[in-house]
């Protein structure tokens, strides 16, 4: 209610609600939805840095996505630029044998591929052309159908639409709510938070 009178108020006043501020990817809280987890909870003692735990359980192949995603939510994003892409990558390549970024793309899972991804749109996203080309690859190696890959990839493709195409951005992650065909594996929570701010732009199309 007070986000929505807020909204009211800057339309009446003549200001664009949406900022450059808010963002697909600054804007869009998953971690809250799984708070209880112990992971999540490690992820926001870790100050932002992907710590040799998280990096364990991200490329844990028993450990669920959403889980995975929250971790990455919870450890956020920095103004300044981030690294933590780099520093997954090396442990990636160490524990995986991976020769270079190339056998990544081809060789890694869809989950290794999405956390990737995620990471690297967060580390700067002003930039993510080259995030959203890892996440589109993780889609189509995804075999599970999982929704949680395929937002994270439709909120990559709304980032790179952010300052030019907003009822593209809305698009990207549409698509995805509309998809029947999906395997839906993230909390309804993280999904409805995704969405409050996501449909702001619903009337750019």
């Amino acid at each position: 209610m007070k986000n929505s009178i807020f909204l009211l108020i800057i339309c009446i006043l003549g200001f664009n609600p949406i900022t450059k501020a808010d963002s697909p990817l600054t804007s869009t809280d998953i971690a809250s939805a799984y708070k209880n987890e112990q992971i999540v909870m490690s992820a926001g003692l870790a100050n932002g840095v992907l710590n040799d735990e998280l990096m364990l359980f991200l490329n844990g192949k028993s450990n669920p996505i959403y889980l995975k995603i929250a971790v990455i939510n919870k450890l956020g994003w920095n103004i300044n630029g981030k690294n933590e892409a780099e520093v997954f990558w090396q442990h990636l390549k160490k524990n995986n044998k991976f020769k270079s970024i190339e056998d990544f793309k081809k060789k890694g899972t869809a989950e290794q591929l999405i956390c990737y991804a995620y990471l690297k749109a967060l580390d700067n996203y002003n930039d993510v052309e080259e995030a959203m080309a890892y996440a589109q690859i993780a889609v189509k190696k995804d075999k599970k159908a999982s929704y949680t890959i395929n937002i994270i990839c439709g909120l990559i493709e709304a980032q790179y639409y952010f300052n030019g195409n907003w009822c593209m951005l809305w698009k990207s992650t549409n698509k995805v709510r509309n998809n029947k065909k999906l395997n839906v594996d993230l909390a309804p929570e993280a999904i409805k938070n995704i969405f409050d701010y996501m449909d702001l732009y619903k009337g750019e199309c």
